[in-house]
């Protein structure tokens, strides 16, 4: 199976490498995290591996969260039991709040087991998908990097404003795609190939080259890259 977990980002920092190279890590909490489904191609048609990440309390979960990773009694339950339905086998964990699939076979793997940061022991580089930090309403100076007005020469209190955006006869509009002022961030961002420079399997944590999308604190999916080289 395509290797990967759920976690949280903590934060960054430093460490110092065998030559004494400055490195800029990120520092992951990834997992544990226990296996809720195993989709398969003859019953669901396509693979793929569910994963639950972080307990919920109880009192706080739905029936219908309860019944994903345990078996509740019902009498919609009892009448498929007695019509001879297979009934899909159950985590018996707590619920979770987040879950998210992971597509591919899941060769070796059964509902209910947990995953922890040692599946990245053998992983050279890993993806890390984030929800980029939101910052609102934007110019177009700070979204897109223009360059803004010249600051002399009759340019007058428009030194931040985008400047034209569109002709005037022909085609008569502004073009679909214009660079404009709107919401900047909060965004799903891929951040690709970060190299694994440790795993710490006691305290459940994954130490990343580079930086990954998103405030400390906030949910990550990590998987072994694709990407070659």
């Amino acid at each position: 199976m395509a290797v990967g977990l759920l976690g949280r980002k903590v934060g960054m920092t430093q460490i110092f490498g065998p030559t004494g190279e400055v490195i800029p890590v990120t520092v992951l909490e990834a997992g544990p995290c226990h296996v809720l489904q195993v989709k398969t191609l003859e019953r669901d048609g396509y693979e793929a591996v569910q994963l639950g990440y972080l307990n919920k309390p109880r009192r706080l979960a739905g029936r219908s969260a309860r019944g994903h990773v345990a078996k509740l009694d019902s009498k919609r339950q009892r009448r498929l039991t007695a019509a001879g339905v297979e009934v899909l086998a159950k985590a018996g964990c707590e619920p979770k709040r987040w879950i998210r699939e992971f597509r591919g076979p899941a060769d070796g793997l059964e509902v209910g087991q947990e995953i922890k940061v040692a599946v990245f022991t053998e992983v050279p580089a890993v993806d890390v998908i984030g929800i980029s930090k939101g910052r609102g309403t934007a110019g177009v100076m700070k979204r897109h990097n223009y360059r803004g007005q010249r600051a002399s020469h009759g340019v007058k209190k428009v030194h931040r404003h985008p400047g034209t955006i569109g002709r005037n006869t022909d085609p008569a509009r502004v073009e679909k795609g214009r660079r404009m002022a709107g919401r900047y961030g909060h965004e799903r961002v891929t951040q690709r190939n970060l190299r694994v420079v440790q795993v710490d399997q006691e305290n459940n944590l994954l130490v990343v080259r580079g930086a990954v999308p998103g405030p400390n604190g906030g949910l990550v999916v990590i998987r072994k890259t694709n990407k070659l080289g």
